[in-house]
């Protein structure tokens, strides 16, 4: 390995365990490190506390200051969005709020989304719609829920990607982390639900057909298919 491989291997170590433990309110807000206490409690060198810290100041989860150290910030005020925020929080003992949250998130940028690509996308990018549903459809009857995870990872990237606004399109990582955490906490059952399936296979026919109306009452079918498993299983809390 060599030296900028290690220092990286290591400020990821330091990340991996301060990280998850700030999102999971194990250090309440305005809670203090100093570098030195992270140096020592991590076993590493100044310089990679320092870039650990600098990661987390992107995030908003910390402000550093000279002479006062690295301070908690409140939960207000962190990069919601940031996709290893997310990882972190679906980790930690928030998951059922967390899942909540980004299913609503999903539920507003989803849909109209899915209208728009039916509106814009090319006659290229409608086929490749429909051969990557199809590829989602045959592996996920037969149980490769890895293959499976990663076209349906595909499959929303590219819807928001099509419907040709950046910002619905900035929101792809978010969406992935999604389905990526719901497969890693055993959220997604061996075999995809039929009307799962169902409904990825008349978003793409929608879209490959140019029909929004469709297209978007399908993409919010998928969603709210989501939130029923997710209350079956007990993750998503009610509403306040």
């Amino acid at each position: 390995m060599t030296a900028e491989a290690d220092h990286r291997t290591l400020h990821n170590r330091v990340l991996a365990v301060l990280g998850p433990a700030i999102a999971a309110g194990e250090y309440a807000p305005g809670h203090v490190f100093t570098l030195e206490r992270l140096e020592r409690d991590h076993g590493v060198s100044r310089t990679v506390a320092r870039e650990a810290v600098r990661v987390l100041e992107s995030m908003r989860l910390v402000v550093s200051r000279p002479r006062t150290g690295v301070r908690v910030r409140p939960p207000e005020d962190w990069s919601v969005l940031d996709p290893r925020l997310i990882r972190w929080r679906l980790a930690g003992p928030g998951r059922g709020t967390q899942l909540r949250s980004l299913t609503e998130l999903r539920a507003a940028i989803e849909p109209p989304a899915a209208a728009a690509a039916a509106r814009r996308a090319s006659a290229a990018q409608r086929d490749r719609v429909v051969a990557i549903n199809e590829r989602m459809a045959v592996t996920g009857r037969a149980g490769d829920m890895e293959t499976f995870l990663r076209l349906d990872i595909e499959f929303h990237h590219l819807i928001l990607e099509l419907s040709g606004n950046e910002m619905f399109a900035g929101l792809s990582g978010v969406v992935a982390e999604v389905l990526a955490g719901r497969t890693a906490y055993d959220l997604m059952p061996r075999h995809p639900r039929p009307e799962a399936l169902r409904l990825h296979a008349h978003v793409a026919s929608a879209i490959h057909d140019g029909l929004p109306d469709v297209a978007e009452a399908a993409m919010r079918a998928i969603v709210d298919e989501v939130v029923t498993a997710l209350e079956q299983a007990g993750e998503t809390p009610a509403s306040p």
